[in-house]
């Protein structure tokens, strides 16, 4: 298989999306490199990932947290001396909101956006130099439906994932010339634990499961989805199977509809 061997760095790989995906690539005898800040959660990752076919010496736990900026070198560093380069980094961890903005905290806010923003350009920008003089490499990250459309409660977190959209599409035109793939996945609703790990205004944990999220597509389907885009070389893959994903045509074509539909929803 064309992923045999390479080495695959997933942060919020110790639930959800991060998985999923990664038992993808174990399954297809990738070498993984396991992030997120549960190290007793991606051990139980790595165990599933060795039942599905990795090779035990082929799978490192790298427990990391994308705030704690001053710590990305060491961990980028430990990351490549693994097996001496880094094929692909998917850029998956992340926090959701469920608050009005009236509502929210600043605090709430700039932790939104130290998440799913800048904790991704730090870790990318660790990355990049070794890509570039690998002279190849694959970027991708974990959008959005989010990053394309605005709706209630959500309000930082949109703005957030617009913002995600905007800094790796904007980095796909900086790379490219070094053989470097910049990849943006933009879910809709899908089954994981995204809703109940949400931050409420005041930035402790919402703790419930929305029905929109209930009724979502299978996290598993869903990585499935993701890993045909990575194979077709798709540079943004949308993955759901909710209405959400017409809104996406929607918002693209009919734009006023779009906005009158997210109103009267919120």
């Amino acid at each position: 298989m064309a992923d045999k061997g390479k080495v695959i760095w997933i942060t919020g790989a110790s639930s959800g999306i991060g998985e999923a995906v990664a038992y993808e690539f174990a399954a297809r005898g990738a070498v993984l490199i396991l992030s997120a800040r549960r190290a007793d959660a991606l051990e139980r990752v790595r165990e599933a990932c060795i039942a599905k076919g990795a090779a035990p010496e082929d799978v490192l736990v790298l427990p990391l947290d994308v705030t704690d900026e001053a710590s990305l070198p060491a961990k980028t560093a430990e990351a490549k001396a693994f097996k001496g380069r880094i094929d692909m980094l998917f850029n998956n961890a992340g926090i959701s909101q469920r608050s009005l903005c009236v509502d929210t905290d600043m605090a709430t806010y700039r932790k939104l956006f130290e998440v799913d923003v800048f904790g991704q350009i730090a870790l990318t920008k660790q990355v990049l130099p070794i890509m570039i003089e690998q002279k190849s490499g694959h970027i991708a990250v974990t959008a959005s439906v989010a990053g394309k459309i605005g709706v209630a409660k959500r309000t930082g977190y949109c703005a957030a994932k617009h913002a995600m959209m905007g800094f790796f599409d904007a980095l796909r035109t900086e790379v490219a010339q070094y053989g470097i793939r910049v990849t943006t996945v933009t879910p809709g609703f899908i089954r994981t634990a995204i809703s109940e790990n949400a931050l409420k205004g005041d930035g402790s944990q919402f703790g419930v499961v929305d029905k929109n999220i209930a009724a979502g597509m299978d996290v598993t389907d869903c990585a499935k989805v993701i890993m045909k885009g990575f194979d077709s070389g798709k540079k943004e893959i949308a993955v759901g199977n909710g209405p959400e994903m017409k809104a996406l045509w929607v918002k693209r074509f009919f734009p006023n509809m779009l906005f009158k539909m997210v109103e009267k929803m919120g």
